[in-house]
């Protein structure tokens, strides 16, 4: 192990996601057990340039492995944007002997820690939090199975007053522009269709599908509608046009939101978190640099920033066609 690196910052940025807590702990465990100074930095990049710092040590992060959200704040920084608030952070970050950096978050969190590490060379690492599992390079993403979960046990609750009035409900579940927790929260919370942006259904099929169901004796149905899906503008307008054209429908929906992205983090989050806080600050004590850690086939490897930001995350084929038989 190199010993050039003596002080080690984590920032958490962009959507927060549980897990980050658990990540933030790793990384300051990990720099005491190899004797490293921790630095916390509040609120991001924003924290970056106004040099907003925290000493943390083993002890300072007890109690938080099983926190959601992030006690280092998380914000989006227009400032960081800029050269000027770029150098700005550069300097603030020589000035506190800071010798790298560990990033918790998504493709744009990624984006700047690339962007800065091209203009000024300062060492980052990844550590993919976000609860849309859509970074290439890792299986899972931090935070996307405790989504899950909590997703379905809300799919599991909708479907008890479904049934109990005979309706039909669209639940919208997150996601952006992937369809990862809607396939999986679909299929595990039974819904009778699935939509996802990868695999463009249709409004003709979604109706001919729901009048099968209608036919067969189902009284009520739950759709599941990734909030990236295409079919409509909107899962209202899935709503309005379901209303109609098939009046028998008592229809409602309900959009999950933000909900997901809260709670207490699994334990498979958790474990994930330890792992990937270990390899980031190993990796940078290794002299490495500009790369995201995560685990493929539960290993855990080495992606460049690049690719992982560049990258699309593919959806599992094999539970598409699961779904399809699940929902005949």
């Amino acid at each position: 192990m190199s010993q050039n690196i003596k002080k080690i910052a984590v920032l958490t940025s962009g959507g927060d996601s549980p897990g980050m807590n658990a990540a933030i702990r790793s990384v300051a465990r990990t720099c005491a057990y190899h004797k490293i100074s921790c630095v916390g930095i509040y609120k991001g990049y924003e924290g970056l340039i106004d040099a907003d710092f925290i000493e943390l040590d083993a002890r300072s992060v007890r109690g938080v492995i099983n926190k959601g959200g992030t006690f280092l704040k998380s914000a989006r920084s227009k400032r960081f944007m800029t050269k000027e608030g770029r150098e700005i952070a550069y300097k603030n970050l020589k000035e506190a002997n800071i010798d790298a950096i560990v990033l918790i978050g998504g493709d744009g969190t990624f984006t700047g820690g690339l962007v800065f590490n091209t203009e000024y060379g300062f060492p980052v690492m990844g550590i993919p939090g976000t609860i849309d599992n859509d970074i290439n390079g890792t299986d899972r993403t931090l935070g996307y199975d405790t989504a899950l979960n909590t997703a379905v046990e809300a799919i599991d609750k909708i479907r008890d007053t479904a049934h109990s009035h005979d309706r039909l409900f669209f639940v919208e579940v997150m996601g952006r522009d992937v369809g990862h927790i809607a396939l999986n929260a679909g299929v595990g919370a039974g819904a009778e269709e699935i939509l996802i942006p990868e695999e463009d259904m249709g409004i003709d099929r979604l109706v001919e599908s729901l009048e099968r169901s209608k036919i067969s004796g189902k009284t009520s149905s739950i759709v599941v509608v990734a909030e990236g899906d295409k079919i409509g503008k909107s899962v209202f307008e899935l709503k309005d046009y379901v209303d109609q054209n098939l009046e028998e429908y008592d229809v409602r929906v309900s959009v999950l939101g933000h909900m997901q992205r809260g709670g207490s983090p699994t334990c498979f989050d958790r474990v994930l978190a330890s792992r990937m806080g270990v390899k980031a600050v190993e990796s940078l004590m290794e002299g490495k640099s500009n790369y995201m850690v995560g685990t493929i086939h539960d290993r855990m490897e080495l992606t460049p920033l690049e690719k992982a930001i560049k990258g699309n995350s593919k959806i599992n084929k094999e539970l598409i066609r699961v779904s399809d038989i699940m929902t005949t």
